[in-house]
């Protein structure tokens, strides 16, 4: 049900699934704060209903800045991430950090600075935004796949705890989203982790990659953004994209056999 009065904030709406979130919730009458690394407005819709925030969720001094100029939110979603391919042999440590730093550091930071604002409200709703990874081991994604699984564990133990205090929280587990700047935007860090060892082993999963027509857009995984920001059951994976989907599916299957 939409209500006008309710307030989202996103992180990482320069591009991608944090700008479709956005969007769509300004287009379901909701208060949108948008937070980006560098804000620009010229991305989203003009409207009276959205600010756009300065926010480095790296940074604990701009996550407890932007929170405080938010002012009161009724819904978290932590979407901001970076993706890394290549082969684990070839990753420089400092470079698994750094993925680390914002998938996973980054997410419970922001966390732990909302969670007093909503356990004292005794209401609200975090949201965070792993990855299909999580749901079937892929190749070339090992550390970047560890970061999100960190999430997922650490999201199904948080719900236990705030639950009590009737505080929700949800996983969204987007797919493969070829037409994000996922890739582009971690080409510089990219760079040498695809030794010549691994070239043909790589270049047959690029390969499948491209020939998969099951993916997901930037639309799927607003929607199952906005679907679990309403929900008030239990539930708490929320998989996007017709990929993850078929992912999520076959591992319930898996786990009923077993």
């Amino acid at each position: 049900m939409n209500n006008p009065t309710k307030t989202v904030l996103i992180t990482g709406c320069s591009s991608g699934y944090g700008l479709e979130t956005a969007r769509h919730f300004l287009a379901q009458g909701w208060n949108v704060v948008a937070t980006m690394r560098t804000p620009r407005e010229d991305v989203l819709p003009a409207s009276e209903r959205l600010r756009v925030l300065a926010l480095d969720v790296t940074e604990p001094a701009s996550i407890t800045q932007a929170l405080d100029v938010a002012g009161p939110i009724d819904v978290l979603v932590n979407n901001a991430g970076i993706g890394l391919f290549g082969a684990f042999e070839a990753t420089p440590m400092p470079t698994v950090r750094e993925v680390f730093e914002t998938n996973t550091f980054a997410v419970m930071a922001m966390c732990q600075a909302i969670i007093p604002r909503f356990r004292a409200r005794r209401a609200g709703t975090i949201v965070n935004v792993t990855s299909s990874a999580t749901l079937a081991a892929f190749a070339l994604v090992a550390a970047y796949t560890a970061s999100k699984t960190a999430i997922e564990g650490f999201t199904a133990s948080l719900q236990h705890e705030l639950r009590a205090f009737e505080v929700r929280v949800k996983l969204i587990e987007p797919g493969y989203g070829p037409s994000t700047r996922f890739t582009s935007n971690g080409q510089q860090r990219m760079q040498g982790l695809i030794p010549e060892a691994y070239a043909p082993f790589a270049h047959s999963v690029f390969a499948g990659l491209a020939d998969n027509s099951a993916v997901t857009r930037e639309s799927d995984v607003a929607e199952a953004v906005w679907r679990a920001a309403n929900d008030a059951s239990d539930r708490l994976h929320f998989p996007a994209g017709a990929d993850a989907v078929a992912l999520a599916l076959a591992l319930a299957d898996q786990r009923r056999l077993a």
